[in-house]
């Protein structure tokens, strides 16, 4: 009896470790599957991939991603090492366009649809409703002031009554949240007493940062104070001479971020230049590099970053060409030539290509038939042959005797190249007769197009 009795207990036992096992290895797998995101993306051909990032007030980290299938469909699943805090959906490229910020309080499931058209809705997130909800109300009441006042109405007090009701309502209701944070931020100046309308508009922008704190980690996290200030520096623009106001903006903007951490400073200007350059405002996002973020970028050491914003300085419409020279032979003398002396036209085409790229062979001696048969002195192209060697493209040039032909060894890392940030073959630049740029043709059909008119 005693040996069966010991037979049953080591029995017993064994199987209450087996269900010990069993619970050590199923509990990752339970903590792994903590919530979800789940999406309908729409019109559903349009979208391949979902990419989550958790952000921080300088990058973004990555955590997971998730096809999106044919209905556009798609599920992302955070585990628990998926904080709470701020989340940054990507869904095409560039990511910096592409791309929505969503709230993760750690809690709950989220549930939302994209549309190209109408954009972000979230069906189902406690805190991404409350703050959607917060924004289309405010929307609303400051819609209906500003129709009161272009209307003709000297003073709109109920209106804004309603207005501190509904900030003074929803913060209530925001406790205890992240949503709290941005409903905070984002209460806008409600004058105190009756106001026309230019009172009200310069009172308005002088109390426009009262409530955002740049320090704020989460309000950093996000791409809230970024778009706060792209809105603050444009819609008090007014007219007359635009530019010299949106400079004004940006200096105020400064004031108000200048004694933050240089590294979220730098941050912060960044997002904000590539906001300029994404909305094709290149004259301010140059203002921005050069009294800014160079500055910072020298300080931080950030080389990159420098090469970065002055070329794409350099590659501004309008603005001068690099220079660069380049020997050539004439009454068996070689003489040292460069791009900001010549003078031997109305308008020169850069064209960098390269003797061993296929598409190159077959576009540059397109160019150089067209421009052979048109007006002399109307169009020179520059041609500069990014090559590993020259042999190649020593035999090549030989059909090409109208153009300016230039070697460029070292191939991408050919510094004429480089100043110019060309990363494929071929690549066109137009300049006028003082070496401007005037056009960046994305390809052979487009400069033709042209050079047809």
């Amino acid at each position: 009896m005693k040996l069966e009795t010991r037979s049953l207990d080591s029995l017993y036992l064994l199987i209450m470790i087996k269900k010990i096992l069993l619970l050590v290895f199923l509990f990752p797998i339970v903590a792994m599957a903590q919530h979800t995101i789940k999406g309908k993306f729409s019109p559903a051909e349009d979208y391949k991939w979902a990419v989550l990032y958790k952000v921080s007030p300088t990058n973004l980290s990555y955590k997971t991603d998730t096809k999106v299938d044919e209905e556009g469909n798609f599920t992302l699943e955070l585990d628990a090492s998926v904080a709470k805090g701020m989340y940054r959906l990507v869904y095409a490229v560039p990511q910096d366009i592409f791309n929505f910020d969503i709230i993760y309080n750690g809690e709950e499931d989220i549930v939302l649809s994209f549309n190209k058209d109408t954009g972000l809705e979230f069906l189902i997130s406690t805190e991404n409703l409350l703050l959607a909800s917060y924004e289309k109300e405010m929307r609303a009441v400051q819609s209906q002031i500003a129709k009161r006042y272009q209307d003709g109405y000297d003073s709109v007090e109920s209106m804004f009554e309603n207005l501190k009701e509904l900030q003074k309502d929803f913060e209530k209701e925001a406790e205890g949240t992240i949503a709290l944070e941005f409903i905070k931020a984002n209460k806008p100046y409600i004058p105190e007493s009756s106001q026309d309308i230019g009172a009200y508009i310069k009172t308005n922008k002088k109390n426009y940062f009262e409530n955002i704190d740049v320090n704020n980690t989460t309000l950093q996290e996000s791409s809230f104070i970024t778009d706060y200030a792209y809105n603050y520096i444009l819609g008090f623009a007014g007219k007359g001479d635009a530019n010299a106001v949106i400079e004004e903006n940006i200096d105020t903007l400064q004031e108000q971020i200048q004694d933050s951490d240089p590294l979220i400073q730098k941050a912060q200007w960044i997002k904000l230049w590539q906001k300029f350059v994404d909305a094709d405002r290149a004259h301010t996002a140059n203002y921005i590099s050069e009294n800014y973020l160079i500055p910072l970028a020298k300080s931080s050491n950030d080389e990159g970053l420098i090469e970065d914003l002055t070329l794409f300085k350099n590659m501004t419409l309008g603005n001068k060409a690099a220079n660069f020279s380049w020997e050539e032979v004439v009454d068996n003398k070689t003489i040292l030539k460069n791009l900001h002396d010549i003078d031997v036209a109305d308008n020169y085409i850069i064209v960098f290509w390269s003797s061993g790229c296929s598409h190159c062979l077959k576009e540059v001696p397109k160019l150089h038939s067209k421009v052979s048969s048109m007006e002399k002195g109307a169009y020179k192209v520059i041609a500069v042959g990014l090559e590993d060697d020259p042999y190649a493209w020593r035999n090549k040039i030989q059909a090409f005797p109208e153009f300016i032909n230039v070697l460029g060894l070292g191939k991408w890392q050919n510094e004429i190249g480089k100043n110019y940030g060309v990363n494929s073959t071929p690549t066109y630049i137009i300049l006028d007769k003082d070496k401007k740029i005037t056009a960046r043709p994305q390809g052979l059909d487009d400069v033709l197009k042209l050079l047809s008119k």
